[in-house]
């Protein structure tokens, strides 16, 4: 086996405590080595054998690490990531890949002068449901996909206190939160639009930041429907997909996010299986029985995420989610942007 790859990370808050920390210490291929914690050590009680740093200079000077996680808050991506690939740093950044096209753009001329590779951590691409609903669309069971719609809410009336998410100045609301993973699934599914149609709100009383949106992404013949809202307490579907032979809904959470930060210590490959009542169901004509068809679903797996990482870095793989993979995403979130303010469907010219 090759030589495990040694990681920084830049922050042991929720995604580092949740996401990163456990399944790089649970990947054959990968050894978390050194954790940026300011004033807390929170990191090395959980994993003594880290080592701890209090300052980003010293995570990306240390000559033993080969890739640096920013998961760190949006408005910092472009510059610490930038500052990473300068010290000869492979990156993985968290999404939103950065917060307007042109830098992304430049920190992908940036790493590719030098040889390095940025990956944007999608890891909603591992749901157990989106698992599910590309294997059924690619199944062809479906027929021909005319609609798709897609919701990913959350029940916060109130804003959270003490957290840059809420903080207008900071912030970058529910569209480059939420957002960037429904529409990076879209455009796993569909591929670039041709247009970009947005509704964006503010519908919370006390919020600074958009907390709610609709996208409607045209392509020839379909459309792909994508909803998100902070004031939604509970909703009947999360996938709603129709196609010229029958339509599949999908409801419930993968349950991957809720078990890591529940501390699961079960095996890592168990930890996407979903119960049985969030299981789809798929109505077609071809079913005799008249009732709908239960589709079981995939497990999620967030692993596969720091598998294709690995295989990107230790050999040719070129599937991993990749800086062209966030400049697609931040590209329909302008036009989302621009949408709104217009009023107006906006093109979505290729890159």
């Amino acid at each position: 086996m090759k030589e495990k790859i040694l990681v920084g990370l830049c922050s042991y808050g929720m995604s580092g405590r949740v996401f990163h920390a456990p399944l790089l210490t649970s990947h054959y291929g990968f050894e978390l080595y050194s954790v940026l914690e300011r004033s807390k050590n929170i990191c090395q009680n959980n994993y003594p054998a880290i080592k701890r740093v209090k300052q980003f200079d010293e995570l990306i000077k240390d000559p033993l690490v080969e890739i640096i996680i920013i998961n760190i808050p949006d408005h910092l991506h472009a510059e610490f990531t930038e500052a990473a690939l300068l010290a000869g740093k492979h990156v993985v950044v968290e999404k939103p890949f950065t917060l307007d096209v042109a830098s992304a753009i430049r920190l992908n001329k940036i790493a590719s002068e030098r040889n390095l590779h940025i990956f944007v951590f999608q890891n909603r691409r591992w749901d157990s449901d989106f698992l599910t609903i590309r294997s059924l669309i690619e199944s062809g069971r479906l027929g021909r996909i005319v609609e798709f719609e897609a919701h990913f809410d959350r029940f916060r009336p109130e804003p959270t206190p003490n957290t840059w998410k809420e903080d207008e100045k900071l912030g970058t609301g529910i569209l480059y939160n939420l957002g960037a993973h429904l529409i990076d699934q879209a455009l796993v599914l569909f591929g670039l639009p041709d247009a970009v149609y947005a509704d964006l709100d503010i519908i919370r009383s006390n919020s600074k930041l958009t907390d709610y949106f609709t996208l409607i992404l045209y392509y020839k013949r379909k459309r792909a429907v994508l909803r998100s809202s902070y004031v939604v307490k509970e909703h009947p579907a999360k996938y709603l997909i129709h196609g010229d032979l029958g339509s599949f809904i999908k409801s419930g959470q993968d349950p991957q996010e809720e078990r890591l930060n529940n501390g699961w210590n079960g095996d890592i490959e168990l930890i996407g299986k979903e119960p049985e009542k969030n299981w789809g169901r798929l109505y077609i004509e071809s079913n005799l029985s008249g009732h709908p068809e239960v589709i079981k679903s995939v497990p999620g797996r967030y692993m596969s995420f720091y598998d294709e990482v690995y295989k990107t870095m230790r050999s040719d793989f070129t599937g991993a989610v990749m800086a062209e993979d966030g400049i697609r995403v931040i590209q329909i979130i302008e036009a989302a942007i621009q949408s709104n303010k217009s009023g107006t469907r906006i093109n979505i010219s290729q890159l």
